[in-house]
């Protein structure tokens, strides 16, 4: 199991969660499941994505990119489970959708009765809650498992070399943190978006029941379609607070290296090669003593802490 959580391929894990007391209970229905639910609440308030029956689910931008098709806010778990038990028989129902609950903070003693049988130390456990939904081609800055208690998933997923047949949406306002792909998995717009006729042909699917999980590798694209009246899923990142986010990096990037002059791009390009991406940019200040290395340095968190205050630094004289 640990060269698969290591390893850089989705895999599914049929059945690995099929004893959970969860798994069982929504075997019984939408209010069965609802009610064990109700069982570890404690009062917190869920940050729930609402949207019209118009949108089938699919939380997505507006037409101008510029706002979403959906509402927030914050609900507490008996009104958003019997809400979501009351539109359970509806033909076209609101689409509602409670994501990324800690169960340590919200959910007290769930991790305890639906343990996750993985090595995953410093993975902490999150509650999806919702109806039939799609949330649009992503990533996630880490590993992940995913496993389904309610509900059916299907999983698209991409590698992330097809990142330029995707067609990423904005950086900088985004549904749920990370970017996403325009691309309409389920009506593709092939005239509008060409190059994702390659992506389909590098694309994985996965349909997983209860009780079954899945792994995916950090920055693997992958689009989720949930069915069921309630379906809830549960996921575990792991990366540990140490772990820094590449995305600033890049947006970054973008700003001060993308529009130079192509002599000047091109010798950029040399560097992040060299100070980056090679396989041995980690010995790239080795001609110096330790204590000088600054950024060139092994992953330490002073090591760290020197760099954010260089960063601050040199972001705060920018124009």
């Amino acid at each position: 199991m640990t060269e698969v959580l290591t390893g850089y391929e989705p895999v599914v894990l049929r059945g690995l969660v099929a004893g959970w007391p969860a798994v069982a209970a929504a075997c019984g229905g939408a209010q069965a499941i609802a009610d064990y639910l109700l069982r570890f609440d404690r009062g917190v308030p869920a940050d729930v994505m609402m949207g019209a029956p118009g949108i089938g689910g699919r939380f997505f931008y507006r037409p101008d990119l510029t706002g979403f098709n959906f509402q927030r806010a914050k609900v507490t778990l008996p009104v958003l489970l019997a809400e979501l038990v009351r539109q359970a028989d509806l033909p076209d129902p609101a689409a509602l959708y409670a994501g990324a609950a800690s169960a340590a903070d919200k959910f007290p003693g769930w991790t305890e009765a639906n343990p996750v049988p993985l090595p995953l130390p410093d993975a902490a456990a999150k509650i999806w809650i919702g109806n039939a939904s799609r949330v649009s081609t992503h990533y996630d800055m880490s590993g992940n498992v995913a496993a389904v208690v309610a509900g059916r998933r299907r999983f698209a997923l991409f590698p992330p070399e097809q990142v330029e047949n995707l067609y990423v949406g904005p950086l900088d306002v985004t549904i749920a943190g990370q970017p996403v792909s325009l691309v309409d998995l389920e009506d593709p717009d092939l005239e509008r978006f060409p190059r994702f006729a390659q992506a389909q042909a590098a694309m994985q699917m996965a349909e997983l029941e209860p009780g079954d999980a899945i792994f995916i590798p950090a920055l693997w694209w992958h689009d989720v379609k949930a069915t069921g009246a309630l379906n809830v899923l549960v996921n575990y990142w792991w990366g540990g607070e140490a772990y820094h986010s590449p995305m600033p990096a890049l947006v970054h990037a973008m700003l001060t290296v993308r529009d130079l002059p192509a002599g000047e791009r091109a010798a950029m390009k040399a560097w992040f090669d060299h100070f980056v991406f090679d396989d041995g940019a980690g010995q790239a200040g080795a001609h110096m003593p330790p204590a000088a290395q600054g950024p060139f340095g092994p992953a330490t968190s002073a090591r760290d802490v020197a760099v954010r205050a260089y960063l601050r630094r040199t972001l705060d004289r920018a124009p």
